[in-house]
């Protein structure tokens, strides 16, 4: 291609337009093409700005992230040092998770930051002492991490959970002590970091890590408790995820743990690690909690009842009818769905179920029309309407929009075969 489309590419990578960028690059343009204003590669321009999918886009071109830049750096180190985890990991080649130079380089260079705070870093850097701007960022899976900026330069405060994500990659299996210290630096389940910590813990599923979140968990500080909820959690998942899981009785640990808890927000951790699990030793649990004020605890009770071959006991019906007669939409539209998949015929969740196709969320109304249409209640053709036309941005796959048509198949089929 000529210089004039190499311009486009170096305007599309400033302009953050990934697909105009795929094309330029399907059509041939030089993924490690130089941006004029500041003479590096393309790839250093979107690295700056944090634009993964820019970023994603001209390392699967073929651009280098190991390329010598003029001040000894590469671009897979500049992403490293600006903190944002997702954009340095999209950048890693696979040679740096080999042993060799670029490993040692990239660990030495990712674990020296993952101990920087970086407001103070950018007041290092930049000489200025006036306020620094924040901006929240969120990562596929809605965890978040922020960016920060002072005088022109931005980091961001996710080295550390690049660090952690890099180090479970190599298999290096850093201390439960120093996972947790890590995660403290950024005290919120949903950030980056302690995301990260969680995770390569859980992945583990190590019986001696198990042992260490079960004792933390009597630790008097609520925060060290939920870190210690949270790894049990992501080890149930994780446990749960294989073939043939390892894990034999991890409610033995997690139910009386639930039972003393306080702490709302370890609670709703532990219940929903409950949830994996439910059966007789989870359905006492589950009928304490029907009436508690955090309608997150109240929205785990319907799958912590013990439905013994799809038969709910007297009291465990009673707590499902209340819980979605709820005054929570979520409490509502969570048991809403659970009943879409219970397939216990009692009248009560019939009669229930009808009255959820009122309710004001178009995805409750559904999923209420639905679990009729699976008890093949023949009510569900009239309330069809109910769920109305689709709301703006809803994706029609969220929904289970084909549960009526195929009752009526079904009630087709048994005309035929009687």
């Amino acid at each position: 291609m000529g210089t004039g489309d190499a311009d486009r590419l170096v305007t599309a990578v400033r302009r953050g337009d990934a697909e105009q960028v795929r094309e330029l690059l399907e059509a041939g343009a030089d993924p490690d093409a130089p941006d004029a204003s500041t003479g590096l590669p393309v790839l250093c321009r979107a690295i700056d700005a944090d634009d993964r999918p820019v970023a994603e886009a001209l390392v699967e071109a073929g651009a280098d992230p190991l390329r010598r830049l003029p001040d000894g750096t590469t671009p897979l180190l500049r992403a490293v040092d600006g903190g944002s985890p997702g954009l340095a990991q999209a950048v890693l080649p696979g040679v740096a998770l080999r042993p060799g130079p670029v490993r040692e380089e990239v660990l030495e260079h990712a674990r020296r930051l993952a101990g920087t705070d970086p407001e103070a870093e950018l007041r290092r850097r930049t000489g200025l002492p006036g306020p620094v701007a924040r901006i929240r960022r969120q990562d596929d899976i809605g965890c978040w991490y922020e960016r920060l900026t002072l005088g022109g330069l931005t980091l961001c405060d996710g080295h550390a959970a690049f660090l952690t994500a890099l180090e479970a990659r190599l298999r290096l299996r850093t201390p439960f002590g120093e996972l947790l210290a890590r995660a403290l630096t950024r005290p919120d389940r949903d950030h980056e970091v302690w995301t990260e910590s969680v995770l390569a813990l859980g992945a583990r599923l190590d019986d001696a890590i198990w042992a260490e979140a079960v004792r933390l968990g009597r630790d008097p500080d609520p925060l060290l408790r939920l870190f210690a909820a949270d790894v049990l959690l992501s080890t149930i998942v994780a446990d749960a995820q294989r073939r043939r899981p390892t894990l034999r009785d991890p409610a033995r640990d997690l139910v009386p743990w639930a039972e003393r808890e306080r702490d709302t927000d370890v609670l709703d951790v532990l219940l929903n690690g409950l949830t994996w699990m439910s059966g007789p030793e989870t359905d006492a649990l589950g009928l304490a909690h029907v009436t508690h004020p955090d309608p997150r605890i109240r929205s785990h009770v319907p799958e912590l009842l013990d439905g013994d071959e799809d038969v709910l006991r007297p009291e465990g019906l009673a707590a499902v009818v209340a819980l979605a007669r709820d005054p929570d939409p979520d409490v509502r539209d969570r048991t809403c769905f659970w009943l879409s998949h219970y397939r216990g015929r009692e009248p009560e969740t019939g009669d229930v179920l009808v009255e959820l196709t009122h309710d004001e969320r178009q995805r409750t109304r559904a999923y209420a029309v639905a679990a009729l249409a699976h008890r093949d209640d023949p009510r569900c053709v009239e309330l069809e309407h109910r769920i109305g036309p689709l709301e703006p941005g809803t994706d029609i796959d969220t929904l289970p929009l084909s549960a009526v048509w195929y009752y009526q198949r079904r009630q087709e089929q048994q005309k035929d075969d009687g």
